[in-house]
């Protein structure tokens, strides 16, 4: 719907809506003001059907929109400035009709939403895999441990071997004094430091060398109290070998005959290598082992025949030493002799070291094996070590 010009008017007026009266005053109705274009005196006649044009007129409004209203304000500003916008009834007003709300010119509101996060989807990480098992190792029954039979009866020393030579040398001090009997002790103690521990470690056992200590008079040991009138001792409690200097250099002294002199030298050289096969039967568990057999044994009988395999066995490795030097000490004429004649000329008055046949037979399997495995008594027979 348009607006038409009053008739007789020209030119035309645009056509521009109607402006809304301004606000009444108090106690006054309807307002005197003017309407349309030209000076009116009284407000124009009600028509018929005005309420519903109106409702119409403001539906048309509400379809045309946000752009509509717009445009019908910018008019208005334009031709009156004292316009403030406020709406005002037209003249087409009725009681009975509600007066309908102008739609909001601002655009409707629109709630901002979330933006959709799309999840990543879940690392799916490759199974572990065991790891395999471990083999074992199949259980081994442990050895039983060696019976004190077992160590001197089949000790890992008779199988050692035999012992070579160390070009041992007699010494040149002579025992006639205690310096030149503690000389001879000296020489005799490094010349057998170098001849058996290759065959101890053979056996499986770590050498250590013995302690040597020589007296006069009365000692005192870990083994005991000893008197200078008995012989040499070895005592494996602090593995020291015992010489005794009254015996010796008493020997050397006595006869001052060349065949006693010899005889003297060789005594010694023989006692100092039996001691020290005490020692080497320390080092590789056969003393022990022996002194616990003798321990246990039923009778003395027993007893001493265990003492007479032991002492008769160091006097056989006491040989294998004399043996496998006798080139370079030497052995020959009058020494060999005298050697020979003592071997077999021992006194065994407690029956604990051996008879002299007996004494003789070891020391003799000693010198001409050069092997501990000739020195096996523990497997003799009674009669070879009574």
């Amino acid at each position: 719907m348009s607006y038409q010009p009053p008739s007789g008017q020209y030119p035309p007026q645009p056509p521009y809506p109607q402006q809304p009266p301004p606000p009444p005053a108090y106690g006054q109705w309807p307002p005197q003001q003017q309407y349309g274009w030209g000076p009116q005196t009284s407000l124009p006649p009600k028509k018929k059907g005005g309420a519903g044009k109106a409702l119409l007129i403001i539906l048309g409004i509400a379809v045309l929109g946000t752009a509509g209203i717009a445009a019908l304000s910018g008019a208005l500003k334009h031709h009156d400035p004292s316009y403030t916008g406020i709406p005002y009834p037209t003249t087409t007003y009725s009681p009975t009709a509600e007066p309908t709300e102008a739609p909001s010119a601002q655009p409707p509101s629109v709630k901002p939403t979330r933006p959709v996060v799309t999840a990543k989807p879940p690392v799916v990480k490759p199974p572990v895999k065991p790891p395999a098992p471990r083999p074992t190792a199949p259980r081994v029954k442990p050895k039983p441990e060696p019976s004190d039979l077992d160590i001197v009866a089949r000790n890992k020393l008779y199988k050692a071997g035999t012992m070579g030579s160390v070009n041992c040398k007699e010494s040149k001090a002579r025992p006639s004094t205690v310096a030149g009997a503690r000389a001879n002790y000296a020489n005799l103690a490094r010349c057998l430091n170098r001849a058996w521990p290759a065959l101890v470690v053979k056996a499986g056992a770590k050498f250590r060398p013995p302690t040597v200590l020589s007296f006069s008079g009365t000692v005192e040991s870990p083994c005991g109290s000893m008197s200078d009138t008995g012989p040499p001792f070895y005592c494996p409690t602090n593995q020291t070998i015992y010489m005794n200097l009254s015996e010796d250099i008493g020997d050397y002294n006595q006869d001052p005959s060349v065949y006693n002199r010899v005889w003297a030298r060789m005594w010694m050289l023989h006692q100092f290598a039996h001691e020290y096969g005490h020692h080497v039967q320390t080092l590789t568990g056969i003393f022990q082992a022996s002194w616990n057999l003798r321990y246990e044994a039923p009778n003395q009988a027993a007893e001493l025949q265990g003492s007479r395999r032991l002492e008769l066995q160091a006097s056989c490795f006491s040989d294998i030493f004399i043996s496998a030097n006798k080139r370079s000490y030497p052995l020959t004429g009058e020494s060999m002799r005298q050697w020979k004649w003592l071997i077999g000329d021992t006194i065994d008055r407690r029956h604990d070291h051996g008879s002299t046949a007996n004494h003789k037979y070891w020391a003799l399997k000693g010198y001409n094996s050069r092997s501990p495995a000739a020195c096996n008594t523990y497997t003799a027979s009674g009669a070879k070590v009574s």
